[in-house]
């Protein structure tokens, strides 16, 4: 029998947690374990409850997922974590994947997004959705003179993370820097590089280059 994905809510307005309790339970893989409205007992919580994800605000009484994921770091993570926000602020992204979320997610977007995130986040994936990753990236642009960013590119093939990730490349940025840019780990960015790589059928950052030329994404 398939493992269905276990999700607990952490939220402080009960109308949320009940509106995405009816959402989740539409998808017959997952199944919605628990929820909290502040953060005081998250830990032991999804512990005992063998919780896959959690959906956790940042802004709650008594202790706010900030505190949270500074338990978790603490006491070693007992599942995995997207934070669905009303903010939207780049610092609060960076802070808490730094601190080990694996997903983004405002408030606004979440109808829309929440199934594709669990999703991914469960494959061990890190997500963000539309209006983060695209905060994020023209954040970067703007201090980069010698990066485009096209209305249109050749990517029937490729994701939006890749061209991100194939235009850094093309920049010289390395895997590291190129984690930090764009809020995700290392590891996340080598697996990227090699599908890149397997995609464009080249062996090395030349074949990425060119094709970074091709499409406009960088400046010669």
């Amino acid at each position: 029998m398939k493992h269905k994905i276990r999700i607990h809510l952490a939220d402080d307005h009960q109308v949320l947690i009940d509106g995405l309790t009816n959402l989740l339970r539409t998808v017959s893989d997952f199944e919605v374990v628990g929820n909290s409205l502040d953060g005081t007992s998250i830990y032991e919580d999804v512990l005992h409850n063998k919780t896959d994800i959690l959906l956790l605000d940042i802004s709650m009484p008594a202790k706010d997922g900030i505190e949270v994921l500074k338990e978790f770091n603490e006491k070693g993570f007992p599942c995995k974590v997207i934070i669905l926000s009303s903010y939207d602020d780049l610092k609060i992204v960076k802070e808490v994947m730094k601190l080990g979320a694996k997903g983004y997610l405002t408030k606004k977007s979440a109808g829309e997004n929440i199934i594709e995130a669990i999703e991914a986040v469960n494959k061990d994936e890190e997500y963000f959705d539309k209006h983060i990753r695209e905060k994020i990236f023209t954040n970067f642009t703007q201090n980069n003179p010698k990066l485009n960013r096209p209305d249109f590119i050749d990517n029937h093939f490729l994701s939006e993370r890749e061209i991100e990730i194939i235009t850094l490349i093309s920049l010289e940025y390395s895997a590291r820097e190129i984690s930090e840019e764009l809020f995700i780990s290392v590891n996340t960015v080598e697996t990227h590089r090699k599908n890149i790589m397997k995609k464009l059928n080249t062996k090395n950052v030349v074949g990425v280059v060119k094709y970074a030329l091709k499409n406009n994404l960088i400046k010669p």
